[in-house]
C-alpha cells in the first residue's frame, strides 16, 4: 500500500498529461483533487483511481474559477501540491491571431494559474512546506514560427514560476517547472480544432511561410517515436517525492535538442538555426 500522503490539485486533469499526473499521484498516496471542464472524464477519473476527487471547473469562466478557489480554500486540509497542468494552444503568425482569443488564451494559460496559485498558497505558508509545480513548455524559452502567441504565454509562466520560486523559499515552499517537449495528448488535435483553417483565411503573403514551415516541422516527425503523457507524470512524480527537486526537467519529443540549442546559443545564432529548422532561413515573398 503507497504511504499517504497530503492533498493535491492537478488542474486540466481530464485528458493527457493532467490525466496521468492525477492518476500517478494518486497510486503514490496522494489525496488528488482533479479539476477539469469534463466532468463525465473526471468522474470516471475518480471511479477507476481510489483518492481522486473530480471538480468541475472551466479556468477561462471568471465565476466558475473563483467558486473553485473558494472550495480550495476551503478544503479540511490545505493544498500541500498543487500542479497547474491546465493549458492550450492556438497557432498562427501574430497577424492572424484574433486579439480576443489570443487574451482568453491568456485567461486560461496564465490568469488562471496565477488565481489558482494564490488560492493554494495560504495553506502552503500556514503549514511552511509545499510544493508548486507549473506545467511551461519548451516553447517558454522559445517560440516556434506561427506560435507566438501561445509561447508568450508559457514565457509568462516561466518568468512567474522564477519569481515565486525565490518569493516563497522562505515559507518552506518549492516551487518547480517542466518544461515538456511534444508529447503524445490531445494537445495537438485541439490546437488544430481551435485554430482552424489557417490557410483559408490568411492573407496569400503568409501562405508560403504556413506551407513551408508546416511541410519542415512535419519532416521532424518522420520515423519519430513521440513519448505518451505517462513521461512527463513520472518526472513530476519523481520531482514532487525528492527530498532536493532540481528547479527544471524537462523531457519529451525534441526537447532535449531544442533546449540545448536555446542554452547554447546566443539569440541571433538560435534564431539563425530556428529559422533554418523551420524552413524559413532565407524565404522571400
Amino acid at each position: 500500500m503507497a504511504e499517504k500522503r497530503g492533498t493535491a490539485v492537478v488542474t486540466g486533469a481530464s485528458s493527457g498529461m493532467g490525466r496521468e499526473i492525477a492518476k500517478s499521484l494518486a497510486q503514490n498516496g496522494f489525496r488528488v483533487v482533479a479539476a477539469a471542464r469534463r466532468m463525465g472524464r473526471l468522474k470516471a477519473l475518480s471511479e477507476e483511481f481510489a483518492g481522486v476527487t473530480a471538480q468541475e471547473v472551466d479556468l477561462s469562466a471568471p465565476a466558475s474559477l473563483e467558486a473553485f478557489c473558494t472550495y480550495l480554500t476551503g478544503l479540511s486540509e490545505p493544498v500541500s501540491l498543487l500542479v497547474n497542468n491546465a493549458g492550450y494552444s492556438i497557432r498562427g503568425a501574430i497577424e492572424d491571431v484574433p486579439l480576443e482569443a489570443a487574451k482568453k488564451m491568456f485567461e486560461v494559460n496564465v490568469f488562471a494559474l496565477m488565481r489558482v496559485t494564490q488560492a493554494c498558497l495560504p495553506g502552503m505558508r500556514h503549514q511552511r512546506k509545499g510544493t508548486v509545480v507549473n506545467i511551461s513548455s519548451m516553447a517558454g524559452k522559445f517560440p516556434f514560427p506561427m506560435s507566438g502567441a501561445y509561447a508568450a504565454t508559457k514565457h509568462a509562466v516561466e518568468a512567474i514560476t522564477d519569481a515565486l520560486r525565490i518569493e516563497v523559499r522562505p515559507f518552506g515552499i518549492r516551487v518547480l517547472t517542466i518544461r515538456p517537449g511534444f508529447v503524445n495528448t490531445e494537445f495537438n488535435e485541439v490546437a488544430n480544432r481551435l485554430t482552424g483553417d489557417l490557410l483559408a483565411r490568411t492573407d496569400p503573403d503568409y501562405k508560403p511561410l504556413y506551407q513551408t514551415s508546416g511541410a519542415a516541422i512535419g519532416e521532424m516527425f518522420v520515423n519519430a517515436t513521440v513519448p505518451g503523457p505517462d513521461v512527463i507524470a513520472q518526472m513530476v512524480l519523481e520531482a514532487v517525492l525528492s527530498d532536493s527537486p532540481k528547479f527544471v526537467y524537462s523531457g519529451g519529443f525534441m526537447s532535449e535538442e531544442l533546449l540545448g540549442k536555446r542554452f547554447a546559443l546566443d539569440d541571433e545564432g538560435f534564431d539563425r538555426f530556428m529559422s533554418e529548422k523551420t524552413g524559413l532561413a532565407g524565404l522571400k515573398v
